[in-house]
């Protein structure tokens, strides 16, 4: 087992979780915590361009429809930690501009658009014993296969998961489960809302499955810590290259963009346990 584990769970509040869809950059199919807050964003941002070649106004009125929308629609989130969340929100933006949008845009630049999706397969591919094991846990035992089925094919026809030959060629989608979703279906609340650093919004649930997830992620046990950083940098990185500018445009088209977050993040969620 791991001599530090403090470490590792740090590390997986910090740089953890991301992970975007085989299918195109674009795609909001990821699995992983946090990358639900790109499939928010992107969702918001796709729904306000849902017609195409509409002149800025038009953008900006259906972006506002969209937010009146789901806040009327939004089951309402304990938030007794609105002050931390705001300083979070703050910082997490602060690292955005400063940090995390420039190294990805670095990284935009030397690797090309082919080698990051492959990059983005395989650690799709990496953390199937996630999805597997949830579906499981719910029951859902035909999404439990096709992540199998996945798996197996990904890795060989696929080379190492770098390919997705399973959707390509086989349509096998892969399921978007995580441990948060089992926890919802065993009766388990939200409880209170919190924003963690980098990884963005969450909930005390959603909090309590990242953690359990992470002992189903292969990562984890990568017994040197700093190459274990290494790639987990790496997997945060390349999942942020997909997503720039998104983040822009959502907090351009928000009054209070903490709301706005908070809000279409718990519908997000609520809606794919659901499913």
């Amino acid at each position: 087992m791991k001599k530090n584990v403090c470490t590792f769970i740090a590390l997986f509040v910090v740089t953890g979780g991301c992970a975007v869809s085989e299918k195109s950059p674009s795609s909001n199919d990821a699995v992983g915590h946090s990358g639900d807050r790109w499939r928010v964003i992107s969702a918001a941002k796709d729904a306000a361009q849902a017609q195409g070649a509409q002149t800025e106004a038009d953008v900006d009125k259906d972006f506002d429809l969209l937010e009146d929308e789901l806040t009327g629609q939004m089951v309402e989130i304990s938030d007794p930690l609105e002050s931390w969340n705001r300083l979070m929100f703050h910082v997490n933006d602060g690292l955005y501009f400063l940090v995390v949008k420039p190294v990805a845009e670095v990284y935009t630049n030397v690797a090309p658009e082919p080698a990051r999706i492959g990059i983005s397969n395989f650690f799709q591919n990496l953390t199937t014993p996630v999805r597997f094991v949830n579906c499981l846990l719910q029951g859902k035992g035909n999404a439990a296969g096709t992540e199998l089925d996945r798996f197996l094919i990904n890795t060989t026809a696929g080379v190492l998961g770098f390919g997705d030959p399973a959707r390509d060629e086989h349509g096998l989608e892969p399921a978007d489960e995580d441990l948060g979703q089992t926890l919802a279906v065993a009766g388990f609340d939200n409880g209170f809302y919190i924003i963690w650093p980098l990884l963005g919004p969450s909930t005390a649930r959603d909090s309590v499955g990242m953690v359990g997830d992470m002992f189903l992620n292969p990562i984890f046990y990568v017994e040197h810590t700093e190459t274990a950083i290494s790639i987990s940098a790496v997997k945060f990185t390349n999942e942020i290259t997909f997503h720039i500018g998104e983040y822009e445009a959502f907090k351009s088209e928000s009054l209070d963009p903490y709301v706005v977050m908070r809000d279409i993040y718990i519908q997000y969620r609520n809606k794919i346990i659901q499913e």
